[in-house]
């Protein structure tokens, strides 16, 4: 893996490209601290899901329980490598503090954490189980 650090049209922003074998990953620009602290990011346990038929691509609606901030619902296209029966129980990390969003005709409540791969969407999870509604920091 090599890496290379350009500033090539803008000299003020440092821009890091690491080169895998499929591709290229650029970073974001640098944020503050202050940033990174706005973001509410907890720890909480899948307790259902059901197909959401009508999403514009294949995905599911997750009830995730939070502890004290109570169990939220959002929608996730994880489809592609998680049934819903075996995401039951399973603990996730999740951004809690974005307004509600309208996806179709479904009010998503919180945003959970994934990595995109070649074979789909793969779930921030913690190594071992923990209190529900704990945050990242």
């Amino acid at each position: 893996m090599k890496s290379r650090v350009s500033a090539r049209k803008t000299p003020w922003i440092l821009a890091i490209f690491t080169k895998t074998s499929d591709c290229i990953m650029k970073t974001k620009p640098l944020i503050e601290w202050q940033d990174f602290d706005k973001i509410d990011i907890r720890t909480g346990t899948v307790v259902d899901v059901t197909d959401f038929e009508k999403a514009s691509k294949p995905a599911y609606k997750l009830y995730i329980d939070f502890g004290e901030l109570g169990i939220r619902k959002t929608s996730a296209q994880i489809t592609e490598r998680y049934d819903k029966l075996d995401l039951v129980g399973n603990q996730v990390m999740a951004v809690v503090n974005f307004p509600p969003k309208q996806i179709a005709d479904f009010m998503s409540e919180c945003l959970v954490l994934g990595v995109y791969t070649k074979t789909g969407v793969v779930l921030i999870t913690t190594t071992e189980k923990t209190t529900d509604g704990l945050a990242l920091g």
